[in-house]
């Protein structure tokens, strides 16, 4: 299941967890990492549907790149309630730069397994990804 590209692969978790996120509303985000020895991304860090989007900033190292995927409620200019899916990829200025390349030549294939994912983001630095962008992204 390797991608010649990188040749990570991406434990059955990743996915699992993901759909309980998206069908079940089970977790409020998912940090995911790659595992550099074994060659595959994991689950990192899930966190409570209670959780608010300060907590999800705060799970993501200062200096490490990440995926994550995060489940943003808002209220719509007509007052609907919705929620968008984000696939947040972290890669810090400060990350190494080989992790930087592994997770840049890893993402669009980690993406393509998680079926749902409604809006992208890159960030290499909080302000890429603060609520104000978020909010502007989801509707």
């Amino acid at each position: 299941m390797a991608n010649a590209a990188s040749g990570m692969a991406v434990h059955d978790d990743c996915k699992l967890k993901f759909l309980e996120l998206k069908a079940k509303r089970t977790y409020r985000f998912i940090v995911y990492k790659i595992e550099e020895k074994q060659k595959q991304v994991i689950v990192e860090k899930l966190g409570e549907p209670a959780q608010s989007y300060e907590d999800f900033t705060a799970s993501l190292p200062a200096d490490e790149c990440r995926f994550a995927v995060y489940d943003f409620d808002f209220v719509t200019a007509e007052n609907v309630q919705k929620s968008r899916i984000f696939f947040i990829a972290w890669c810090p200025d400060t990350s190494r730069v080989r992790s930087k390349m592994i997770y840049a030549s890893s993402k669009d294939r980690f993406k393509r397994e998680l079926d749902g994912i409604q809006v992208e983001l890159q960030a290499t630095d909080p302000t890429e990804m603060g609520l104000d962008v978020i909010r502007s992204r989801a509707s």
